[in-house]
């Protein structure tokens, strides 16, 4: 048996502009299923994401939606990070150049001891990712 992790990702209404950034990033495909779309039609949240995700050829996956209204939604401050591994330092450099705009860096994109390349960054979504090539 073998199985597939996947990061899934909460918002509060930024599900869908979060997604597309990412396929911005990351390339592939991004599919959106709104809340309308299963039948729910409150005009608040018709437009919300009840399910999406981005799936890359590069082996890229990211789930996400928005939480309902009535549901509580705490982040806490970095309850996760998302990682991305690469080999590939050019890529990886294009991925963090990407992920910044807008970002808080809390470590910026270099050598580290444990690693040849390393960074740490929060994006415009709340979102910490730390990018890295294994050491």
């Amino acid at each position: 048996m073998s199985i597939t992790v996947t990061t899934h990702l909460n918002f509060r209404g930024d599900a869908r502009a979060a997604l597309e950034f990412y396929r911005s990033v990351f390339g592939g495909r991004v599919t959106i299923a709104s809340y309308a779309d299963m039948g729910i039609p409150d005009p608040a949240t018709a437009d919300h994401v009840v399910w999406g995700e981005v799936v890359s050829d590069a082996g890229f996956h990211i789930m996400a939606y928005d939480v309902y209204p009535q549901l509580p939604l705490e982040r806490g401050q970095d309850p996760f990070f998302v990682s991305v591994r690469g080999e590939d330092a050019g890529e990886l450099q294009r991925y963090w150049d990407a992920l910044a705009d807008g970002a808080t860096v809390k470590q910026p994109l270099g050598p580290a001891q444990w690693a040849p390349l390393y960074g740490q960054l929060t994006d415009r979504f709340g979102i910490t990712w730390v990018l890295d090539i294994a050491g």
